[in-house]
């Protein structure tokens, strides 16, 4: 982490919008509610107690795929319509008309993506925890890259029990 530092991408101190972690407790808590009790994200739905949903989205057909500045704004679109905090992004872009690969990075996880605009074709995974709703960051992604097929798979990450 203190390697990232020099470079602007990691903060050591938490701005009002970061969450962090507890250093007694490694669950996500706000800055000023440092001193009360660390809060549980864990989620419970259906019966079953998880640590969140990590959605694996796969576009067909799919444009704007080899913009960093579109996909960076995509994907914190797709972010906030799914009720997450965003932290900062990063893309990296392999070539004038490579592809791209970056994250968003979460209070409450990430959404990363890696595209082949050659094949027309992005791989995205958004996992979310707490009441975060993945699910709505989809119709954004849709909208952005007007793929002609989605893919999606989900799965319950830390499944309690």
């Amino acid at each position: 982490m203190n390697a990232l530092s020099p470079l602007g991408m990691v903060s050591e101190i938490p701005s009002s919008n970061q969450a962090f972690s507890g250093p007694q407790t490694g669950h996500h808590v706000s800055p000023a509610g440092a001193d009360a009790e660390a809060k549980d994200y864990f989620v419970t739905r259906d019966g079953q107690v998880f640590a969140g949903m990590h959605l694996l989205v796969d576009l067909w057909g799919a444009g704007a795929l080899n913009d960093p500045a579109v996909i960076d704004v995509a994907l914190r679109e797709a972010a906030l319509a799914a009720g997450a905090t965003i932290l900062h992004s990063h893309f990296h872009h392999f070539s004038p008309n490579g592809g791209v690969s970056g994250v968003v990075v979460l209070a409450e996880s990430h959404i990363s993506i890696h595209t082949w605009p050659e094949r027309n074709f992005a791989a995205i995974d958004i996992f979310m925890c707490g009441a975060c709703d993945p699910h709505k960051a989809v119709p954004v992604l849709r909208a952005a890259f007007t793929p002609e097929r989605v893919e999606l798979s989900e799965q319950r990450r830390g499944l309690v029990g």
